[in-house]
């Protein structure tokens, strides 16, 4: 049986609340009690929103919920080499291409059209750059023109040429259907990964082989399973776990002002109480 290893990775953008708590806890029992390894990795490739006083105190919340993690701790901003080496495998497999579109001019076109398809993250993008000669994409780089990079979701389907699944441990196989997030933005000028890139990268690379996250998450593993098999990386399980909910029902956000277990602990709260209090305010799936 092989070794679990499990791993948290929180964005330093914003306090750590009940939500995080109970996510990285979450990670860190299931490795403990399988005698397996727990991650720490910082997601902070978003250095306009990434801040080093976020990044210390999470340190010393989960130091303070009695969380222990292997060092060194990987930091997403000191592996853009490795996210690039990724888009390279995938730009010689003709799978990327220049999207030139601002947002904008994704709403308009999309108004013109009447109507659009949507998935997961909203509106699906029509797919206008898609259709450039590579002549004229070369004439509008040339000129300076920012742009994103975008997987051909539909060539990179007809590329693996076969049904891909993917586990999770609490709801069995799924099929992976990544047609539901149209062609997906992969890096940006000003972020040389996304989200669904650098976590796939980065999971591989730490040798993950349980991804512990939350249920919103579920969508984007059909995506990832679609870039485990372009890269030929090697695929893991995932448990995609039930959400904190506040009183109104709804998922808890750092942009919504949640207290934070900073405030809590200034209130008087123990880790044993944060924990015993994650259970009544869990929404399972």
């Amino acid at each position: 049986m092989s070794l679990v290893v499990t791993r948290f990775a929180p964005s330093p953008t914003g306090w750590l609340h009940l939500g995080h708590a109970f996510a990285a806890i979450f990670a860190h029992d299931h490795a403990r009690n399988a005698g397996g390894r727990f991650l720490l990795r910082l997601e902070d490739i978003d250095s306009t929103r990434a801040r080093p006083e976020y990044e210390t105190a999470l340190y010393e919340d989960l130091s303070w919920l009695g969380l222990t993690w292997e060092l060194p701790m990987r930091r997403q901003s000191d592996h853009f080499a490795d996210y690039a080496a990724a888009l390279d495998q995938l730009r010689a497999q003709g799978l990327l291409y220049p999207c030139f579109c601002t947002r904008r001019e994704i709403q308009d076109e999309i108004a013109h059209a009447g109507q659009a398809p949507h998935g997961p993250d909203g509106v699906l993008y029509p797919g206008t750059c898609r259709a450039r000669s590579e002549a004229e994409r070369a004439d509008i780089i040339a000129t300076g023109q920012p742009y994103a990079l975008r997987l051909d979701v539909a060539q990179a389907v007809a590329r693996v040429g076969k049904e891909l699944r993917w586990e999770d441990a609490a709801d069995g196989s799924h099929i992976a259907t990544p047609q539901i997030f149209g062609d997906v933005v992969l890096a940006r000028k000003d972020t040389p990964a996304s989200y669904h890139l650098a976590v796939v990268v980065d999971d591989a690379l730490q040798g993950v082989t349980l991804v512990t996250r939350g249920a919103d998450l579920l969508p984007a593993t059909h995506l990832h399973r679609l870039l485990i098999a372009l890269l030929d990386l090697p695929v893991p399980q995932w448990h995609h776990h039930a959400l904190i909910l506040d009183e109104a029902g709804k998922r808890l956000a750092k942009r919504d002002n949640v207290r934070a277990l900073r405030t809590l602990r200034d209130e008087g709260w123990t880790p044993e109480q944060v924990r015993a209090a994650l259970p009544r305010t869990t929404c399972i799936r």
